[in-house]
């Protein structure tokens, strides 16, 4: 989307309101994207383990959470999963807070193509639909707290 300016010429921005996150849904599974971010605050992910995400991003990651959960692909992926505990927030530890880089950090199953360990940027990540729930209730939590 462009933006006119009073006076100036077209540019390409984001439109106000319109988060700076992308979703992708998959057969059972969401793709996060998180472009234009630098590289400092771009998610770190180590894959089949865990995710961390600048504490400032919860908030507004946290409502792309919900809005996974409103989609039928979620409720679909949900009743198919046959684990009736699959969406539990014990999937998910407790966010933790890294005060050195500002991220807080949630061991479970998030996925990422780099097969390294440790906590890697990540400009994308997938999450099993099942477990998005689990997910949003650790960072309502988290947020909660603080």
């Amino acid at each position: 989307m462009t933006l006119e300016l009073a006076g100036g010429p077209d540019f390409a921005a984001p439109a106000p309101g319109n988060g700076r996150w992308t979703r992708r849904f998959t057969a059972g599974a969401v793709t996060f994207g998180c472009p234009a971010r630098p590289s400092e605050r771009t998610p770190r992910v180590w894959s089949g383990r865990g995710l961390g995400l600048p504490e400032a991003e919860l908030p507004q990651f946290g409502r792309q959470l919900a809005r996974v959960m409103k989609h039928d692909a979620y409720w679909l992926a949900r009743a198919a999963c046959g684990d009736p505990h699959a969406g539990d927030a014990t999937r998910w530890s407790p966010g933790r807070y890294d005060e050195e880089d500002g991220f807080v950090y949630f061991a479970g199953p998030c996925i990422h193509v780099d097969p390294w360990p440790g906590y890697r940027p990540a400009r994308a990540f997938t999450i099993a639909l099942p477990h998005v729930r689990g997910l949003r209730i650790r960072v309502a939590a988290y947020l909660a707290a603080t």
